[in-house]
């Protein structure tokens, strides 16, 4: 089985929001991720709750709700109610993570932990039996287009090592610089989901994007 893709909306053309989620439905993506940043946690200002709700509106597809923000505990029930499947949250800004992942769950979404890339592994090992995924960043959160830190293989191995140890079996999702060179990689590593940006809406053709990236997954099938 190979991974599920999940573009990631920061790049399509925010005026063209409805038509990008529809494009990349009709191209078989499995997820439509959606970066949320404050302008604090991370050096960018995106979306907020009406942003997802209109893409809930506009597309079939499961929101994936990635909270790159310092407070994500005041918002949780307002982008699940907005439509998020998916909520998560960053180790680095939460010293009551166990709290907030219960409470994701508790709103009836999927709960996640991001960590940036040097952010510990050993931080989610606690809460493993909360994870309904962990999302590993492979660029420095904040802007889209990033290249691909190489060690970010490496760690996804080590992160599917410390979950499987701890008896979870959360998928892991990687974000950041995915492309043709190292999803079959990545996959071979232990990745379930990759988010990809700006390989699918810079692409001209982004349906034929998503096509090759999963054929590369495919390749790294185990």
């Amino acid at each position: 089985m190979t991974a599920r893709i999940a573009p990631s909306i920061l790049a399509a053309d925010f005026a063209r929001l409805a038509d990008a989620a529809a494009l990349v439905e009709r191209a078989g993506a499995d997820l439509l991720h959606v970066d949320v940043m404050d302008g604090h946690f991370v050096p960018n200002i995106t979306v907020g709750p009406p942003v997802v709700a209109a893409l809930h509106r506009a597309t079939r597809l499961p929101l994936d709700v990635h909270l790159m923000i310092e407070e994500p505990d005041r918002y949780l029930e307002a982008f699940v109610s907005a439509g998020a499947s998916m909520v998560t949250v960053h180790v680095e800004v939460l010293p009551h993570l166990h709290r907030t992942l219960s409470r994701i769950r508790e709103l009836g979404a999927r709960a996640g932990a991001a960590l940036n890339p040097s952010t510990p592994l050993e931080s989610i090992r606690e809460v493993a039996g909360l994870l309904d995924h962990l999302l590993i960043m492979s660029v420095n959160p904040g802007f889209g287009g990033q290249s691909f830190i190489p060690r970010s293989i490496a760690r996804i191995a080590e992160a599917r090592a410390l979950l499987d140890a701890a008896g979870s079996a959360a998928p892991i999702e990687v974000d950041g610089g995915v492309d043709l060179s190292n999803a079959g990689p990545l996959v071979e590593a232990g990745t379930s989901i990759l988010v990809a940006g700006a390989f699918i809406y810079g692409a001209p053709d982004p349906a034929g994007a998503i096509a090759s990236l999963r054929r590369a997954a495919a390749g790294g099938t185990r």
